[in-house]
């Protein structure tokens, strides 16, 4: 029986700490992208939102050049590009510039949310139900602004005709993997947030997943929390953090990450409030061993072809360290290829 190696990347949403600016924070992107490349991560991509006080990374094709033009050979992408927000032409433009800047190295991850609250949605773009409605026919015209013989098409996104941007499609629902499985594309779960959905719609991608030009088999990645020291102690105490910030995602409360604390009665309340709970259902906390009997079982339990890991953590430097210790776990870990 076969091994099967199972790829490692990161999630990043330039996550801002209280008390940290925002050009400190980008720049923090910028080294946990060169330390990730340098440990063996496949990739890293850049999530779009908007109206959020403890997210930088808001003109992710910007950023995307930027961490691309500091790094030497890790994918460099997005997870995703909300595409209703965006017209396909300027999408198209946008990563085909980025693709002849950095060949065979930039991802284009495509979400149908809007990343943010429907107020500011609107005022992103006033159209963009409409938009969401033909979200897999708004793909197909980004792969035709791609594509060589769109040179014969009345509008053309010149500088991307031709060039090696691979589209996923991301999702949190059922409706995604029955579009990425018709379209033969790769698909890439939000479930570290979006849990209750995981399984089905690895089930749903599988079964019907019909092959393209693009893909000849099933792709699958799936989002993970990952918070990892070099004690369970160190570990818990970090793990506040995103616990406070999942608790402000729900409640509406806006601030930057906050520093982490002792665990209190009152978070492991928190904690095991169902909602919460369940947000928080693949966030994997502790030393190397305790995450990495975690890590395996997830792997074992999803067929996963590669981890997306989320680690938002409240110091730089505790973070850097996590992503350190689940390199080593990958480079450990063997799962069956069946």
């Amino acid at each position: 029986m076969n091994k099967k190696e199972i790829a490692y990347s990161i999630l990043e949403l330039a996550i801002v700490s209280d008390g940290v600016t925002i050009e400190q924070t980008l720049k923090n992107s910028v080294d946990l992208a060169q330390k990730a490349e340098q440990i063996g991560y496949k990739r890293l991509w850049l999530a779009e939102h908007h109206n959020m006080i403890h997210v930088a990374s808001v003109a992710t094709s910007i950023l995307i050049g930027h961490i691309a033009g500091h790094t030497q050979s890790i994918q460099v992408g997005s997870g995703g590009i909300m595409l209703p927000n965006h017209s396909a032409l300027i999408v198209a433009e946008q990563f085909g510039t980025l693709g002849r800047l950095y060949p065979n190295r930039i991802n284009l991850g495509l979400g149908r949310a809007p990343g943010t609250d429907q107020v500011t949605a609107h005022a992103i773009r006033s159209d963009r139900m409409q938009a969401v409605q033909n979200f897999g026919g708004e793909i197909e015209q980004i792969q035709q602004y791609f594509s060589e013989d769109n040179e014969w098409s009345q509008v053309r996104a010149v500088v991307a005709e031709g060039v090696n941007v691979p589209v996923y499609i991301l999702g949190s629902s059922l409706d995604s993997a029955h579009l990425a499985a018709k379209m033969g594309l790769p698909y890439a779960f939000a479930s570290h947030f979006a849990t209750g959905m995981l399984h089905d719609a690895l089930d749903i991608y599988r079964r019907e997943f019909q092959p393209s030009q693009y893909l000849d088999k099933p792709y699958t990645i799936a989002g993970v929390n990952v918070i990892a020291a070099d004690t369970d102690e160190a570990a818990e105490r970090n793990f506040t953090s995103l616990i406070r910030m999942f608790v402000g995602i729900l409640t509406g409360k806006r601030e930057a990450l906050q520093p982490p604390m002792e665990m209190t009665d009152e978070l492991m309340m928190i904690q095991h409030n169902p909602t919460v709970r369940e947000m928080l259902k693949y966030s994997f906390v502790g030393r190397k061993e305790a995450v990495a009997k975690q890590i395996d079982k997830f792997i074992q339990d999803t067929g996963v072809d590669e981890l997306m890991v989320v680690s938002n953590m409240y110091d730089h430097a505790d973070r850097i360290r996590s992503l350190e210790i689940l390199a080593e776990i990958m480079k450990e870990i063997e799962v069956n290829d069946i």
